[in-house]
Order: structure tokens, then C-alpha cells, then sequence
């Protein structure tokens, strides 16, 4: 293992594994120690150090000591398996997800895909894909791949369109990872074996569940978080009135992310959940791949003779570094939502406020209805 500190991996993977508590917990508790190392030297008097904190959290980080033996096993097979433990304070960690108020405190990775990659996107629906939907992918995801080369595509590897959507990325020379509802010492279903194999040299495998872990119902509706959590955009292609895709879709919604939907007949049994998602403004409806690029304030990345990318733009005098990549990302867009701001630019929202508003003050940005901004120079 390489790239972060063992120790804190170490303990990062223990604090994960104290009884009764919770993944908001947790974070809480890492943001405000700074680390789980600082946690570890303070677990016998946290309730001097945070005074309004639970007799149940002294009590159960007295239980960290019992957990460091098959953490420690568990990073060395990691380590012989080529695996990432990628703890939550890690630059690896995927920052969308870590935004997030319920991230996993450690993920398990093996694969290519950078966590952090420019622009993501999950794709779900039902296992029960139609002809319909099938089509849908392939044409939806050629097209992104031709106008926005670097997108990663992210689901979870199971039946439908999960995996239809994981082939048409590799098809299409897309990165693609899969996030699983099991530790890597498995591949369920085990009949996607071969394009799991195929996804860890154009994208890869994502869990924050340890070897042997059973393949459980629940841990499959636990999964669907991460799925919403580490991208900028839910698609459900595809959805039954009911369903887990449904659930993720309503995670991304919570998290503060973009959500599409493919419109279908009303006579449809999988069309039913993507009809109501949009009826109910849970979902923007998703027609082709340019409107979904407008509507997230991507422009195509594909290549144009004579075209001048961000990168090559001059600086503009007197910014600094921060206000430049503000500068340079909304270069080219009638209007930027500010959430895909701070998670196209890595700036925390909280920071990113007050430095639209010195730039508002400067008459370089102008604020807009919807919580969106725009360039002025």
C-alpha cells in the first residue's frame, strides 16, 4: 500500500468497525479530531475532549483496541490483492462522496479510474431491462463518449442496466467502475465476471464492504449510496414504480445532485418510476446526451479545429489562484449551478459562497435565480 499512511488507514478502518456507530458519526467525529489518529490517542477521555458527547461513543471506541488484529489482516490482503484501502481523509477518496454527510470511513479499490475524475456520472435502473432501454444506453453513452471523452460511468455491476451500461463505456473507451454490495474477493453475479475483469484496466471495482462479506439484500440498498454519492449526476434509465433505482435516485436528490430521467410510454411497466420522477420535478427529463452536457454546464470536450480550451485562456490580472479556476470553469457558460461549481472546481461550497461574493463585489461574476452564476468579464 502506498500514497497514505498505513497507521491511519489502519485506525481509520477500526473507527469503521466500532458497534453502534453510525457513518454520520463517524465523519462527525474524524472532522472535528482532524484524524483518526488523533481519535485513537484520545479514545479513553473523548467525553473531556467533546464534552456533549455519548457515554455509548467513550464505550465503544474502548472496543478499537480488539479491532486493530483483523483490521491489520485485512490491509494485508488488500495489499496482496492489488487493493486500495483508500481511507476517508485520503486525496484518493472520492471528494463528491466525501461531501456527503454519510461516507464510509474506509472503500476498497482496485482498478484505473481516477475517484476524482473531471466528470461523473452513475447510471441505474431495473435489472428487468427492456429493448427500449437497451437502445437508450447505447446511444446515450456513445454520444457522451464523443462529446465529453472523460466522463467515468459509474453503477453496480448487476443485471440490466447496469451492466449494459458498464459495456457500452468499454465499448465506447469510457473509464466505467462498478461499486459493489460485496467485499473484492467475489463477483456477484458471477456471470459478469469477465467485464468486471475487463472494467480494472478502463475503470475498475469500488466497495466499502471487507473480504467474506456475504451478498446481502441490505448491503445492496447500502451500496446505492455511494452509486449517487461519488458522482455529479444520477441517469435511471429504466425503473419499475418501485425500486432500488429509485432509492438512489432519491440519495442523489438528498445529496444535493443532478437527476435524470428517461421519459417512456405511460403504458410501460419500466417506464413507470422515470414517468413519475419526472411528473413530480424529481428528475429532469433526459432526451440525448447534448442536453444532459447543457443542463450539467459541461461543454463538449471534443475536439474543434481552431477551438480554445480553459486551459488556454490568458489568466485575467489580479485574480487569485482560486478566483482564476472559477474564472476558467465558467468560461463558455450562459449560467453554472454553484453546487456543480464546487464539485467541478474542488472548492467546499462554504468557501466557494464567500469567493462569488468577492468576485460579485469586483463585477466579475453575476448571481442568478436557481442558485446559479455567470461571468461578467
Amino acid at each position: 500500500m502506498s500514497g497514505f499512511d498505513k497507521n491511519e488507514t489502519l485506525l481509520m478502518m477500526a473507527l469503521s468497525r466500532v458497534p453502534h456507530l453510525s457513518l454520520r458519526q463517524q465523519k462527525i467525529l474524524v472532522d472535528t479530531m482532524g484524524s483518526a489518529a488523533t481519535v485513537w490517542d484520545n479514545r479513553k477521555d473523548i467525553q473531556d475532549i467533546i464534552p456533549r458527547s455519548h457515554k455509548r461513543l467513550a464505550e465503544g471506541l474502548q472496543q478499537m483496541d480488539s479491532l486493530i488484529a483483523g483490521c491489520r489482516k485485512e490491509m494485508e490482503w488488500a495489499e496482496g490483492g492489488h487493493i486500495q484501502c483508500i481511507p476517508y481523509t485520503d486525496p484518493r477518496y472520492p471528494r463528491r462522496l466525501r461531501d456527503c454527510d454519510d461516507p464510509p470511513m474506509v472503500l476498497f479499490y482496485r482498478g484505473t479510474a481516477d475517484l476524482n475524475a473531471r466528470h461523473i456520472l452513475s447510471i441505474v435502473g431495473t435489472r428487468q431491462i427492456t429493448g427500449y432501454g437497451r437502445d437508450v444506453i447505447a446511444r446515450l453513452v456513445r454520444d457522451l463518449a464523443q462529446e465529453c471523452p472523460d466522463i467515468v460511468i459509474v453503477s453496480g455491476l448487476a443485471y440490466g442496466v447496469d451492466i449494459y451500461s458498464h459495456r457500452a463505456a468499454l465499448e465506447n473507451k469510457l473509464e466505467t467502475v462498478a461499486v459493489l454490495a460485496h467485499g473484492l474477493d467475489q463477483i456477484y453475479p458471477t456471470l459478469h465476471r469477465p467485464t468486471a475483469i475487463q472494467m480494472l484496466a478502463q475503470g475498475g471495482l469500488l466497495t466499502e464492504f471487507p473480504s467474506a462479506t456475504p451478498v446481502d439484500k441490505f448491503n445492496f440498498v447500502q451500496r446505492n449510496r455511494i452509486v449517487a454519492g461519488c458522482s455529479d449526476a444520477t441517469i435511471v434509465i429504466e425503473s419499475a414504480a418501485k425500486g432500488g433505482s429509485l432509492i438512489t435516485a432519491e440519495l442523489a436528490q438528498d445529496y444535493g445532485r443532478e437527476v435524470f430521467a428517461v421519459p417512456g410510454r405511460i403504458t410501460d411497466q419500466y417506464s413507470a418510476g422515470c414517468n413519475k420522477l419526472i411528473d413530480n420535478n424529481g428528475a429532469h427529463a433526459l432526451l440525448d446526451a447534448l442536453s444532459l452536457l447543457d443542463t450539467l454546464g459541461w461543454s463538449s470536450t471534443k475536439a474543434t479545429s481552431g477551438e480554445t480550451s480553459a486551459d488556454d485562456l490568458p489568466p485575467v490580472p489580479g485574480l487569485s489562484a482560486e478566483e482564476q479556476t472559477i474564472v476558467n470553469a465558467l468560461q463558455g457558460h450562459d449560467r453554472y449551478e454553484t453546487n456543480q461549481l464546487s464539485r467541478q472546481t474542488g472548492i467546499p461550497i462554504g468557501k466557494l459562497s464567500g469567493i462569488l461574493l468577492s468576485m460579485e463585489m469586483k463585477g466579475i461574476v453575476s448571481n442568478l435565480p436557481g442558485a446559479c452564476v455567470k461571468l461578467t468579464i
